[in-house]
């Protein structure tokens, strides 16, 4: 399906198009009826499948007819990502697709000075796209006011929960409105993330969308079951037996990759 069929207004079409893009992923075509219908939504959706398109887009539109060319203060939608690159990208995508509408957009995180962004929320933000632990200083602060909040949307959920921010994610979604449309993207779809939605979505509806990988030929897959203070024994082991000169690891923080130098 064209993004045109969907209804989407000539300044983000224009701004798609200047991207290269014209039609929908399948994520894309599902979601962003749904989002213009005002329905809260849970997307079960990996990287790669479209998922920011899906809901900036939207977004975008809503908060352009809405507002017009009136200047806000307070943001009016709130995108919390896990981490700084996320939240970078997605704050990327939103400078690209609204390009020709009036909007102001920022991002906060940590690691970086907190005073830019305060700044930047002094002079006005429509969309405000944060990391949940920089979002709760701000708060803790009384530098962000999120009274206005109308559109709320959680990226990547399973990560922000395996990295420790459920707490975080309760007291900062508890002191919004609740009169406002959300969306939570997650690659899976675990009992907490259920218990999260059931808590702060109303009625959503549910997609799934599974991305369509194809296996790369001449490669070996296996996998091994083994406990957890085994792993790191057994992975030396293989590396040792298979002669590997080189290896590509995965692990699942930074502090376990700083452990197993």
């Amino acid at each position: 399906m064209e993004f045109k069929e969907l209804g989407i207004i000539e300044p983000i079409l224009k701004a798609l198009e200047k991207k290269g893009y014209t039609e929908t992923t399948p994520i894309q075509e599902k979601i962003i009826p749904l989002l213009f219908g005002n329905k809260d939504v849970i997307g079960i959706a990996q990287t790669g499948t479209g998922k920011t398109a899906a809901f900036v887009v939207p977004i975008l539109q809503k908060l352009h007819k809405k507002l017009g060319n009136d200047r806000t203060t307070t943001p009016k939608a709130l995108i919390l990502a896990p981490t700084r690159e996320l939240a970078e990208q997605i704050t990327d995508s939103f400078k690209a697709y609204g390009r020709f509408l009036s909007l102001k957009f920022l991002s906060a995180y940590g690691g970086v000075g907190i005073t830019p962004q305060v700044k930047g929320l002094q002079k006005g933000v429509d969309v405000l796209i944060a990391t949940p632990g920089r979002l709760l200083d701000l708060m803790n602060q009384r530098r962000v006011n999120l009274k206005d909040i109308e559109f709320l949307v959680l990226d990547e959920a399973d990560r922000m929960l395996d990295m420790g921010f459920l707490k975080d994610i309760n007291k900062i979604v508890s002191a919004l409105p609740k009169n406002k449309q959300s969306l939570f993207f997650s690659a899976t779809m675990s009992e907490e993330i259920t218990r999260l939605t059931r808590k702060f979505l109303d009625d959503p509806i549910r997609m799934e969308v599974t991305p369509q990988f194809t296996p790369i030929e001449n490669i070996d897959q296996c996998i091994f079951f083994v406990d957890m203070e085994d792993k790191s024994e057994l992975m030396l082991d293989l590396i040792e037996q298979q002669k590997m000169d080189h290896v590509l690891i995965f692990v699942k923080t930074k502090h376990k990759t700083d452990r197993s130098e």
